[in-house]
């Protein structure tokens, strides 16, 4: 319960946002929902004037279709041939009284006969404000369809009958097909209808953006719940509830994190003989609790194949987010290539200075509400109906913090697959994102099932300290090992990932070159590195085909020993091309040869540590190339 206890406690610290329309990266409405709404996708806006009379209609562009409706308990949770009317806006057969005389097929209870009852009711309370009895007045009159076809929204068969399906022969009657059969996935009568007021002497606001229209229902429907229970979240005795929200992750979301309706099944039965007895959750919390989930879905959360990562913070829902990159986050130094050679790499001390003095924004905004806490959230659903908490944890922002900085400062590389706002290349040290780490271990071209499953597992990793799961090193180890069978840039991102997963698992080598190290795995990997280097060297600088020592990668990985003699044997062309210029590298790999013993120099596999020894080792040669490069030009130019 505690998930949803801070969900609610979220809602309550931002009750200065319910209502405030929001947009998503893509331009996408979004709100904090008001207590008793929901939100429903509409086709038609029906204009209705001051004094109950029809003004106009219009079929709704599908950008603009999400709508924020009032509900209650039922009609939040109907599904199948219930008859459950929402309160205001709702589909065709609910809202018109005229639906029958047009054709339309009730397979029960007339839906618009329980429909302008209860809007009756609220119509007629203490609570209701005047556009509402505007909304009523007009419903009453039972003619919405005939005057929706007056004015050519709906369209008729030839026997005077709503069209179920536009077809060719309806053209001799209607013409090229209308707006509402593209906006609409099944029938006229499914058509969702929203209500609005038209004054020609003052801009209203929009019933469905409304404040006071907010209040009206949410005044009206407080009177209406149900007896006091004990709520499991608050603790406190309030109007409870065992209808929960569905729409979680958007309009169409039918999946249910709570639910309890299976009386005939196993849901509860054979334990409880209600499902009060598991637990009980007021209406209030509930509501909070699911509107506020769905506004930081909308506000923050990443979503892969319907999985949600969500991370928030109670007081403040604006939180370091532990799946990015350490470049995602704003440091105060300069995270290039050139700041990393001035200080020869950074030490584990030093960067972790700098990457605490970055989230030094994130702790005092965390640190300006009573509650510091974070709270990390996964969810996902294996049916249509049923939404799953897979992972949830709820920390101290210190704590937080400092696990965050401990990833970052640990499960490091220098990477060079990022581009700035400008889309210019650029160079950092630090963390891989989880979503990166997927493309290095499956592949940019993973299911995306593969990469949630990923993201997921990544999480304990980062969040309480846990190893990185074996396989998916291994498998970050083997494409890394294997260049040939990708582009040059996807190698090189592949490779300094599976650098930074390596570093984390061992816990003691760094990204500048350890000459001390003596581990047969490094050095081999180091003599690899130096092969490609004077290979690389002794080419042409516009030939841009892998060397030997890239070409055999693969094989040295597995028979390094074996594989070393037929590199070293094609390097001989090069070292002649290059002459006294190989010198220094024909040197450097005598020496670093001699270090690994004559027992430890065979065929069995190498570790992942040898990519650790190549990318240090070719890092500071070209370092070194650049040095000399560098002084010869300022030589040159006195």
């Amino acid at each position: 319960m505690s998930w949803l206890l801070n969900l609610y406690e979220t809602y309550e610290a931002n009750l200065d946002r319910v209502g405030i329309i929001e947009y998503t990266g893509n331009n996408r409405e979004y709100t904090l929902l008001p207590v008793s709404h929901t939100t429903q996708n509409a086709h038609i806006t029906v204009e209705i004037t001051e004094d109950g009379h029809f003004h106009s209609a219009s079929v709704i562009d599908k950008s603009d279709a999400s709508t924020l409706i009032p509900c209650t308990e039922v009609s939040s949770s109907r599904a199948g041939s219930i008859v459950a009317p929402y309160p205001l806006h709702d589909k065709l057969s609910y809202v018109a009284g005229d639906f029958v005389a047009y054709g339309g097929k009730i397979k029960k209870e007339e839906p618009f006969e329980a429909y302008i009852k209860q809007l009756e009711a609220w119509a007629g309370s203490l609570y209701a404000c005047n556009k509402l009895k505007s909304i009523y007045t007009y419903l009453s009159k039972r003619q919405l369809i005939q005057d929706l076809v007056a004015h050519k929204i709906l369209f008729l068969d030839a026997k005077g009958h709503l069209i179920e399906k536009w077809e060719k022969q309806h053209e001799v009657l209607h013409g090229e097909k209308p707006p509402i059969f593209s906006v609409i996935a099944g029938e006229q009568e499914s058509a969702f209808i929203r209500f609005n007021v038209y004054s020609p002497t003052q801009e209203l606001a929009k019933v469905w953006k409304d404040a006071d229209m907010y209040s009206s229902f949410v005044n009206y429907y407080s009177h209406l719940l149900g007896e006091e229970d004990y709520c499991y979240v608050t603790g406190k005795l309030l109007p409870g509830t065992d209808r929960h929200a569905n729409k979680i992750r958007n309009a169409a979301d039918k999946a249910k994190l709570i639910s309890a309706n299976d009386t005939s099944g196993f849901t509860f039965r054979g334990r409880f003989t209600q499902s009060g007895d598991a637990a009980s959750i007021s209406y209030e919390v509930s509501q909070k609790a699911h509107n506020a989930l769905k506004w930081l879905i909308n506000r923050q959360a990443k979503i892969i194949d319907q999985r949600v990562f969500l991370i928030w913070g109670n007081d403040n829902p604006d939180v370091a987010d532990p799946m990015e990159d350490s470049f995602s986050f704003e440091f105060d130094f300069d995270p290039t290539a050139d700041a990393v050679q001035e200080k020869k790499s950074y030490t584990h001390e030093d960067y972790a200075r700098q990457f605490a003095r970055a989230l030094g924004g994130y702790k005092n905004s965390l640190a300006s509400g009573y509650q510091s806490e974070v709270n990390i959230l996964v969810l996902d659903s294996a049916t249509t109906g049923r939404m799953a908490v897979l992972y949830y944890r709820n920390l101290d922002k210190q704590l937080y913090l400092q696990k965050l900085i401990d990833w970052h400062t640990t499960c490091v590389w220098l990477h060079r697959y990022r581009k700035d706002e400008q889309g210019n290349p650029v160079v950092f040290y630090g963390a891989p994102a989880t979503k990166d780490i997927a493309f290095a271990a499956y592949g940019p071209n993973a299911n995306e099932k593969v990469v949630k499953g990923l993201m997921e597992r990544m999480l304990p990793c980062i969040i309480d300290g846990l190893k990185i799961p074996q396989d998916i090193v291994r498998s970050a180890i083997h494409r890394a090992s294997n260049p040939v069978s990708m582009d040059k840039w996807e190698w090189e991102k592949t490779l300094s990932i599976t650098c930074a997963l390596i570093n984390r698992q061992e816990e003691r080598y760094g990204m500048a070159l350890d000459i001390e190290i003596n581990d047969r795995d490094y050095l081999f990997g180091r003599l690899l590195a130096i092969a490609d280097v004077l290979e690389r060297w002794a080419l042409d600088n516009d030939e841009k085909r892998s060397t030997n020592a890239i070409r055999y990668m693969n094989a040295f990985s597995k028979h390094p020993a074996r594989t070393w003699q037929t590199i070293q044997s094609c390097l001989q062309p090069h070292q002649a091309r290059l002459g006294a210029k190989s010198g220094y590298l024909s040197s450097l790999i005598d020496e670093v040869a001699s270090r690994i013993p004559i027992g430890e120099f065979n065929n069995k596999p190498l570790s992942g540590k040898y990519l650790l020894g190549y990318y240090s080792q070719r890092h500071e040669l070209y370092q070194k190339k650049d040095k000399e490069q560098n002084q010869e030009s300022v030589s040159q130019s006195n």
